[in-house]
């Protein structure tokens, strides 16, 4: 497979290097707590539990109309589900959450993580059946905009809306934080019907692989050099020889070298809906894949190493996330979105410290698949709209919840080691969700021992001299139209791209027949109002 070649740097003004506030990065950040922005809170005897650094909603004054007083709030408990594997002490960690949000909002709240290999379905099943959660994760990649068209997230920045301007409202650090550009990136129609994790907003897609066995193996410094997926090949296979033990590469549906951040695939808002432009070219055409040459390509190579045995076997449906299967000590490499300090921030989650590393195997990049490629809404379920954005915004703003939502208890889980660094303990095992991406700010979250004590700053760093993609800043309105095309295509992908992705079937004898079938239940249909939208979005820039 041919390497794809980096284009000019596009020229675009738009920065997105989101203005990460980084009071809550390295440093205390309870000194810019005590701002009138914050919905407000009783006093609070949970703060003795608390270190010092964390961020306080700011008491109410007079001047800030949109302030709040909680102790007059009666108590309502909140539901939040995303991807993940349950842990061992999840109970323990969401008694502590509550306690502290007791105090905070006079709220309770049950996390509920939901396997990998599940969700997806569990999701559609929650929304066809109109299952009352509050706070649900979202992304691009899951369903988005399938599920923005099925009114399954309520619009938070609707001056209009039945609660109003929930945002507005409740959200005053996520507005301080969050760029307007990325705000923007994410919406559809103007709405935002999720609100970005602060995080990296560039994207690199390529492998973390075990760095002691390659040493182990003298394969190294041939890693390093690879380029393309049939440079991996006979590495893998040196690999399978050396270790038959050991699975080369662990492939699943939605991880592995046809997905976007590796293919750089810009779907235009939601992966879930056919049509793409390339992330790192500057055509603004919009194409089915199969329409590419990247795709078939992927697949043949994909397909060559299911074949000599160097891809997990149960790919197409296996549950496990990589890093999970990382977990078991019994994989070599993962494909893998990639930033500054991936490799690490993999190790000390799987408890394989030391032993991963990363290699970058295509262009930086930057389109709504990094504006919306993680985010939390509120369900149009919930009955407590209000006090979800008020949680969501603690998660921007509130370090010890953050941190205590994404790595568990102070003392058992992790040890402190200075203001902002942390290092594991024998328990850390027991409350490992690897979602710190997926919540509030990222850069709340303290550093861990092996990670670079800069860390925030080369996230900074990472974000500028990216590629832009032309579909940054629009997404796709799946709307009534094209909805009933879009779901039958949407079913016939879950039939084929599994198998197909991670070389599990022959890509040339069942692309023609899955792309028949597209056709048939509307794919150019779909191309096309995908194009007229992008097209009236271009006119307007």
């Amino acid at each position: 497979m041919k390497r794809w070649k980096k284009p000019a740097i596009a020229t675009l003004t738009l920065m997105m290097s989101a203005a990460m506030v980084l009071s809550g990065c390295g440093k205390d950040s309870s000194k810019d707590s005590k701002e009138t922005k914050a919905p407000t809170t009783a006093p609070t005897t949970a703060a003795s539990k608390a270190p010092a650094a964390t961020t306080t909603p700011a008491a109410t004054t007079a001047a800030d109309p949109n302030a709040i007083d909680v102790s007059k709030l009666e108590p309502v408990e909140l539901r939040m589900v995303f991807p993940g594997a349950p842990q061992k002490d999840q109970q323990a960690v969401n008694d502590e959450i509550n306690k502290y949000l007791k105090e905070k909002l006079n709220a309770t709240i049950k996390i509920e993580p939901i396997q990998w290999g599940q969700w997806d379905q569990k999701v559609n099943l929650m929304v066809s059946s109109r299952e009352k959660v509050d706070i649900m994760f979202t992304a691009v990649w899951s369903q988005y905009g399938v599920n923005v068209g099925k009114k399954a997230f309520l619009a938070l920045n609707d001056d209009n809306g039945k609660y109003g301007n929930l945002l507005q409202k409740y959200g005053p650090t996520i507005q301080q934080n969050i760029t307007p550009d990325i705000l923007k990136g994410s919406q559809i129609n103007g709405l935002n019907y999720g609100i970005p994790t602060l995080k990296e907003m560039a994207s690199e897609g390529g492998v973390l692989y075990r760095k002691d066995i390659a040493q182990e193996l003298g394969i190294e410094d041939q890693l390093k050099a690879a380029k393309t997926l049939d440079d991996l090949t006979p590495i893998l296979e040196k690999v399978k020889a050396a270790k038959p033990d050991m699975t080369p590469v662990f492939l699943r549906d939605g991880d592995n070298f046809n997905s976007h951040y590796f293919a750089n695939w810009d779907f235009l808002g939601d992966n879930n809906i056919e049509g793409v432009l390339l992330k790192d070219g500057d055509d603004t055409t919009i194409k089915a894949r199969f329409d590419f040459d990247r795709y078939m390509a992927t697949l043949k190579s994909t397909r060559n190493m299911f074949v000599k045995g160097l891809v997990n076997k149960d790919a197409a449906t296996t549950q496990l996330s990589g890093t999970d299967a990382f977990k078991t000590g019994k994989i070599f490499m993962i494909p893998s979105a990639l930033k500054p300090g991936k490799d690490t921030e993999v190790a000390a989650s799987t408890g394989l410290t030391d032993k991963v590393a990363q290699l970058t195997m295509n262009v930086k990049t930057t389109a709504v698949s990094e504006a919306a490629g993680s985010m939390l809404a509120i369900s149009s379920t919930s009955t407590n709209p209000e006090r979800a954005m008020m949680f969501i915004n603690l998660l921007h703003s509130d370090k010890y919840l953050n941190n205590l939502l994404n790595f568990g208890i102070e003392g058992t889980h992790y040890k402190k080691t200075g203001d902002n660094t942390v290092e594991s303990t024998d328990k850390t095992a027991d409350y490992s969700l690897g979602a710190a991406w997926m919540f509030g700010s990222q850069f709340l979250n303290y550093i861990w021992k092996g990670e670079p004590a800069d860390k925030w700053d080369q996230f900074k760093s990472f974000n500028e001299g990216t590629h832009y993609s032309k579909g940054l800043g629009f997404t796709f309105d799946n709307n009534a139209k094209i909805s009933p095309k879009v779901a039958a295509t949407l079913n016939i992908r879950k039939q084929y791209d599994p198998a197909l992705d991670t070389g599990s079937i022959d890509p040339e004898k069942k692309v023609p027949e899955y792309q028949q079938k597209m056709k048939a239940a509307g794919l150019d249909d779909i191309v096309k109002e995908k194009q007229a939208q992008f097209d009236a979005f271009l006119s307007k820039k």
